[in-house]
């Protein structure tokens, strides 16, 4: 009884802890090796990010991504599981609101995603950040609309756009030059 408990132990290790993760690694590498290598996005020869996973910009230059729960670690990916009546989130909400400085802010904008790892915001978004981006280079808002439009791709059958973030800062510092 014993002997057999161990080799089921045994062969159930071997498949899932081995051959599954192997089969996946592999499959990757075969079907999709730009994302098996984490879609890494370089600059002039270096890496600048991916474009599978989100990072925190800061600089009023730049467009913002969502909020993340975990600072975008993608070895700690999770949302908040704050609800709704949490104080702690109505709070980070607010202040959230305060740093946009937005009149009304889609609510990408101010939530937490379930990964916490989102590279992409809505176009809604974007466009609502267009004003202190162009603010803070110098240059039309109607320009900082337009590049974001561009960068700009549909989802899905409906007519929903999302904005990857990584890409329309680069875009931003081609067009108008990095940002101070």
């Amino acid at each position: 009884m014993f002997g057999s408990s161990l080799r089921l132990t045994v062969l159930t290790l071997a498949l899932c802890a081995v051959l599954y993760p192997a089969t996946l690694l592999a499959s990757g590498a075969l079907f999709a090796p730009e994302n098996a290598r984490g879609s890494l996005v370089e600059r002039d020869g270096r890496v600048v990010g991916s474009t599978l996973v989100g990072q925190t910009f800061t600089r009023d230059a730049y467009l913002w991504g969502r909020p993340s729960a975990v600072g975008y670690d993608a070895s700690a990916t999770g949302g908040s599981n704050l609800a709704v009546s949490n104080p702690a989130l109505r709070e980070r909400v607010t202040a959230t609101l305060e740093q946009l400085d937005v009149e009304r802010a889609p609510v990408d904008l101010v939530l937490a995603s379930g990964s916490g790892l989102d590279p992409d915001v809505t176009l809604e978004g974007a466009l609502a950040q267009a004003p202190r981006i162009a603010a803070a280079r110098s240059v039309d808002v109607a320009d900082v609309r337009s590049t974001i439009t561009e960068v700009s791709r549909a989802i899905g059958p409906s007519d929903a756009r999302l904005v990857r973030v990584l890409e329309l800062n680069l875009r931003l510092d081609e067009r108008f030059g990095r940002a101070p």
